[in-house]
């Protein structure tokens, strides 16, 4: 029982930084752009958190018993895939590299589930899992997302051409908090899901196991005899949780994504956050959990190159990329380790 509430604090832990390190996915542009002041766009971007982490829960059943063979899966295993999410996303926070804590707590995951099963690879759920809605998603969501920004930043171009400069700023200034607003929804149904499907799958594991059997009659709503629905309570404790850590801000990331990378106007702010916020709510309806990061990084790469392309900063997108590659090995590792040394002791 102990363990368990130990396995919630870290997941709080991780929602939260999650709240601040993915701040800037939804706010990054509003604010580079003059659109909203800093302390207005957070606190946009928790409300609008909050809202999308209470819709949907198939991100959730995919994080909880889509990746991993759950009967092998204990209390340490979730705690050390917590921990490894967790230090990589204060490591990338730190030198302000707007990474993926998606991919950052499945590769911790899938890193101490091996780990629990003595190396054995099969625990992991490849074929239907892993493959389809993880690794694949990896590379096609940043290309969909180039495409998508791209797309409409020409055809914005090809519409606005005869308004003036003036015209167009007043319009998309205004246009572009509905944009930002639904990124920061899209956020929420998305990565919100994620710590949701772990804290499920640490209650099914303690329900498994014999751990809640005898529970006072106050601590029932602690059994979860299956992944059939995310229990209401973790619902509401992973929102609010994830639009606190939202408030705190990520200003080291919102500095690179909205003004390292490119030079943005509302215009291009509002087809970047238009072009992430649809491709994540689609992936959200399946069950996909995808990089929001990811997304939103290369759609305002899309929108930049649509600009002009020698106007993007191809030296802080090749930084952001090699983040992107090394979130994945870098957090199963973390997480095999982890818990190599937690399950002897």
């Amino acid at each position: 029982m102990i363990l368990f509430f130990i396995v919630v604090f870290a997941a709080i832990a991780f929602e939260y930084t999650n709240g601040f390190h993915d701040a800037a996915n939804a706010i990054a542009t509003v604010v580079s752009t003059k659109v909203l002041t800093p302390r207005q766009a957070i606190t946009m971007a928790a409300v609008f958190n909050l809202t999308g982490a209470l819709l949907g829960g198939a991100v959730a059943s995919t994080i909880g018993k889509g990746l991993v063979d759950t009967g092998v899966v204990t209390m340490a295993t979730v705690l050390c895939a917590l921990t490894a999410a967790f230090a990589w996303n204060i490591i990338t926070w730190a030198v302000g590299l707007p990474s993926s804590s998606s991919h950052a707590l499945i590769g911790g995951l899938c890193g101490a589930a091996v780990a629990t099963a003595h190396r054995r690879w099969s625990v992991l759920k490849w074929s239907s899992g892993l493959w389809p809605k993880v690794v694949l998603p990896m590379f096609a969501s940043p290309i969909a997302g180039f495409v998508c920004g791209f797309i409409i930043m020409i055809l914005l171009f090809v519409v606005l051409h005869r308004c003036s400069p003036g015209l167009v700023h007043k319009i998309f200034g205004r246009l572009q908090i509905v944009s930002a607003a639904w990124m920061a929804h899209s956020h929420g149904t998305n990565d919100a899901q994620k710590t949701m499907g772990i804290i499920t799958l640490a209650l099914f594991t303690g329900t498994k196991s014999g751990t809640f059997e005898h529970l006072p009659p106050w601590l029932s709503f602690l059994r979860t005899p299956a992944f059939a629905a995310v229990p209401l309570w973790v619902k509401v404790l992973c929102a609010l949780t994830m639009a606190a850590g939202t408030a705190a801000g990520g200003w080291r990331i919102i500095r690179t994504l909205g003004h390292k990378m490119v030079k943005l106007q509302p215009v291009h702010g509002f087809a970047a956050e238009t072009s992430a916020a649809l491709i994540i709510q689609v992936a959200s309806a399946y069950g996909i959990p995808l990089s929001t990061t990811h997304v939103i990084s290369s759609s305002i790469m899309g929108v930049g190159a649509a600009k002009r392309f020698s106007g993007v900063k191809w030296g802080v997108v090749e930084r952001i990329v090699w983040a992107w590659v090394l979130t994945l090995p870098a957090s199963f590792a973390f997480g095999y380790v982890l818990a190599r040394i937690a399950h002897p002791i």
